[in-house]
C-alpha cells in the first residue's frame, strides 16, 4: 500500500480494471457502501444526513451511500449541483436506484443535519471553485455539524494539495484503492481530517502496468536497505561519518548533527573543524573524535582516507567565499554528502557550480533545502504548488536526492522516484532540528545506504522521535529518542539460547 497514485494514474487504474473484467458500476457500488459505513460510525442511528452530489461519479458514490444510509433508518436528503436529467452513466445508474427526493443545491443550501457527506467533486477537479459552488462549500464549512467526503474534500487539488477557490474542511475522509497525493501534501492533508483508504474491488495487479513512482514515506519503503547490524559486523562495516564544522562560535549544529550520525549507527563519527574550533567542540564531545581540517585544503586532505565514507556539510559552517570550495572538496573526495544550510546558500549566485560538481560526484549526493533555501537554488521552480513535480525537477537537474523539508517532506531522487512523508509535527519547527535531520542522514548513509532510501529513512525516523518526544522538543532533544525508535524498526535481538542436555 506504499504506493500513491496521482488522478491521471487512478484514472488509468479504472480503465485497466475494466479492462480486467470488473464492471465500473460495482466499484461505484462498493465505493457508496464504505462511505455509507463510514457515515454510520460518524452518526448516531436515525440521524439525518445531508448528501452534497456533484454531477460526476464523486456524486454517483454519493446517490449509493444515500440509499444505504436510507435503508439502515437515517434521514437522508441529496441535493444536486445541477439537473437530474443531465447526469450520465454510473451516476445517472446510481441516482436512479436512489428512492428518496433528489433537491436542488442552491448557493444558500439548508443544511440543517447531523451530518454532511461531501460527494461534490473528487481527486480530479480541474477547475476553482467560485460563484455558487463556492458559497456552498463555504456553508458547509460552517455549519457546525462533522463533514464526511469521498475521496478527497471537495475543491482540493487531487495532485498538489493545493486549495482550488474554496474547499471543503472535513472531518474524515474515505478514499480507494490507494493515496493520491494531495491526501499527504499540505493543506489537502489539513482538509482530509481522519483518513481511511478502502479496497473496492480493483485488483491490485494493475499496478504493475502504471508503474508508480511515488510513495508513502514508510519503513517498508527503505527497510530492505537500512537495517539492524549483523550480530558478526563490527564498526568497520557501519562506516565513518564526518560532519565538517565552522568557526569556534558556531559550532553547535555540528556537534548535533555528528550525535545523531552516531546515533543512528555509524560505526565511527569524526567532527572536522578548524583549528580554532576544536577546544569548544572537545569540550562537548566523548564518543565523537574530532580533526583538525583548515578550509578546503584541509577537508580534501583528510577526506583522501577513504574509509571515511558520508560527510556532512554545511550545519553551521558560514556561506562565505571558502564554502563553494570546501563543498567542492567534498563533492570530489569520493564519499557520500549531505548538502545542508549554508552549504546549499553558498550557490546562491551560481547553482551551476553547484550542480556541475554534484554530476562530478561519484557517490550519492542528499541536497536538504527548506523553502527558502530552495528558492535559492532553484528560483524558477519556487512559486509552483506542485510540491512532489518541483522536488522531482531539482533532483533531476542537480544530480541530488532532494529532500524538500516542510510538514510534508518530500524526497526526489534523480531517478524519478519520490516519496511524501505524513510524519511532520509541529514541535520540529524548533532551531537545529534540520541540523539533526542532517546528522541521521549522513550516518544511514555511512552505511552503505543508498541516498534516495538514507534520506527517505532519516526523515520517516527524525519525524518519529519528535512523536515520542513531544511538547517541549528542543533539538538536542532527539538524537537520545532515536534508540527508542530503532527499537520500534528492529526489535531487541533475543538472547542465545544454549540447551544442555
Amino acid at each position: 500500500m506504499l504506493e500513491i497514485l496521482a488522478p491521471t494514474e487512478m484514472s488509468r487504474v479504472d480503465r485497466l480494471a475494466g479492462e480486467a473484467g470488473v464492471e465500473s458500476y460495482r466499484l461505484m457500488l462498493n465505493a457508496g457502501q464504505a462511505v455509507a459505513e463510514q457515515a454510520m460510525e460518524m452518526a448516531d442511528e436515525g440521524a439525518t444526513v445531508v448528501v452534497l452530489a456533484g454531477p460526476g461519479n464523486n456524486g454517483g458514490d454519493g446517490f449509493v451511500a444515500a440509499q444505504r444510509l436510507a435503508g439502515a433508518g437515517f434521514r437522508v436528503r441529496v441535493l444536486l449541483l445541477g439537473a437530474l436529467a443531465k447526469l450520465s452513466g454510473d451516476a445517472a445508474k446510481a441516482a436512479a436506484g436512489y428512492a428518496g427526493e433528489v433537491g436542488e443545491l442552491a448557493a444558500n443550501p439548508d443544511l440543517d443535519a447531523d451530518l454532511i457527506i461531501d460527494a461534490l467533486f473528487g481527486a480530479g477537479l480541474s477547475r476553482d471553485l467560485d460563484g455558487d459552488v463556492a458559497a456552498v462549500v463555504e456553508a458547509a464549512n460552517a455549519c457546525g455539524c462533522p463533514i464526511l467526503s469521498i475521496d478527497l474534500p471537495s475543491g482540493i487539488d487531487g495532485a498538489t494539495g493545493q486549495v482550488r477557490g474554496a474547499a471543503i474542511r472535513a472531518t474524515a475522509t474515505v478514499t480507494f484503492f490507494r493515496l493520491k497525493p494531495a491526501h499527504l501534501l499540505m493543506p489537502g492533508r489539513v482538509h482530509c481530517g481522519e483518513l481511511a483508504v478502502t479496497d473496492i474491488g480493483i485488483p491490485s495487479e494493475v499496478l504493475e502496468r502504471i508503474g508508480s513512482r511515488l510513495f508513502h514515506n514508510k519503513p517498508e519503503l527503505w527497510s530492505k536497505h537500512f537495517h539492524a547490524p549483523a550480530l558478526d559486523g563490527h564498526k568497520y562495516d557501519r562506516g565513518h561519518a564526518v560532519v565538517v564544522a565552522g568557526e569556534a562560535s558556531k559550532t553547535g549544529a555540528a556537534r548535533m548533527a555528528a550525535l545523531a550520525a552516531l546515533r543512528i549507527g555509524a560505526g565511527l563519527v569524526t567532527v572536522a573543524s578548524p583549528k580554532d574550533a576544536l577546544p569548544v567542540n572537545a569540550a562537548h564531545l566523548t564518543a565523537v573524535m574530532l580533526r583538525e581540517a583548515e578550509g578546503a585544503e584541509g577537508l580534501r586532505s583528510l577526506l583522501e582516507d577513504k574509509r571515511l565514507n558520508a560527510v556532512a556539510i554545511g550545519p553551521g559552517y558560514g556561506h562565505g567565499g571558502e564554502t563553494a570550495a570546501a563543498v567542492e572538496a567534498c563533492l570530489a573526495s569520493g564519499a557520500a554528502v549531505v548538502l545542508d544550510a549554508d552549504a546549499i546558500t553558498a550557490f546562491r549566485n551560481d547553482p551551476e557550480r553547484l550542480f556541475r560538481a554534484i554530476h562530478g560526484s561519484v557517490s550519492g549526493v542528499v541536497l536538504t533545502p527548506h523553502a527558502g533555501e530552495f528558492s535559492r537554488l532553484f528560483p524558477d521552480l519556487a512559486e509552483g504548488g506542485d510540491k512532489v513535480a518541483k522536488t522531482r525537477e531539482a533532483a533531476r537537474r542537480s544530480g541530488a536526492t532532494v529532500l524538500l523539508k516542510g510538514t510534508d517532506t518530500v524526497v526526489a531522487s534523480p531517478d524519478g522516484r519520490a516519496s511524501i512523508s505524513d510524519g511532520g509535527t509541529p514541535w520540529l519547527a524548533t532551531a537545529g532540528t534540520g541540523d539533526v535531520l542532517a546528522g541521521l542522514i549522513t550516518g544511514i548513509l555511512a552505511q552503505k545506504v543508498p541516498a534516495f532510501e538514507a534520506a527517505s529513512a532519516a526523515v520517516w525516523i527524525h519525524a518519529a522521535a519528535a512523536h515520542a518526544f513531544g511538547a517541549g522538543l528542543i533539538a538536542e532533544d532527539l538524537p537520545d529518542v532515536v534508540p527508542a525508535v530503532l527499537e520500534q524498526l528492529f526489535g531487541t535481538e533475543p538472547a542465545r539460547e544454549i540447551r544442555w542436555k
